[in-house]
């Protein structure tokens, strides 16, 4: 491959950004983040073996940390999805402090009855997050506070 190796690299990376753009399950796109740490680390004069080991270790950890973190942030609702399967996971913010008795949120821009699923007491403004539908209540669960900027 010689001194140009890392074009080759490059040129697997935009293939497998190619590829994501035809499934968007952001498998391809963690690898391309690998094949791209690959493409640098011939860029800067190392062999093939270590640029393959390079591209392999950030692919892999790519799939392992950043993967689901993006799934979960980028979950489109699918078609199937309706009802309470489609609420499942999602974030709410607690209207009325919600415990094991009851309680409000909003959860997708509607009101709902909640009530905690592990006996905690969530006050107003908290984000939480829904772990079941049971009937026309949503039990719900603490979820980290997203910055929206």
């Amino acid at each position: 491959m010689g001194g140009a190796a890392w074009l080759a690299w490059l040129a697997g990376s935009i293939g497998l950004t190619a590829v994501e753009a035809a499934t968007a399950d952001f498998t391809f796109l963690m690898l391309a983040g690998g094949a791209l740490a690959g493409a640098g680390a011939s860029f800067f004069g190392a062999g093939f073996a270590v640029s393959a080991t390079v591209a392999s270790v950030v692919g892999v950890a790519l799939l392992v940390f950043a993967r689901p973190f993006l799934r979960r942030r980028f979950r489109p609702v699918r078609a199937g999805d309706i009802g309470a399967p489609a609420l499942l996971g999602r974030p709410a913010e607690v209207l009325e402090v919600v415990d094991a008795q009851g309680g409000r949120v909003k959860l997708h821009g509607e009101t709902w009855s909640a009530r905690s699923a592990d006996d905690r007491e969530y006050p107003v403004g908290a984000p939480v997050r829904v772990v079941r539908i049971d009937g026309a209540t949503a039990v719900v669960s603490a979820a980290e506070r997203v910055d929206p900027s």
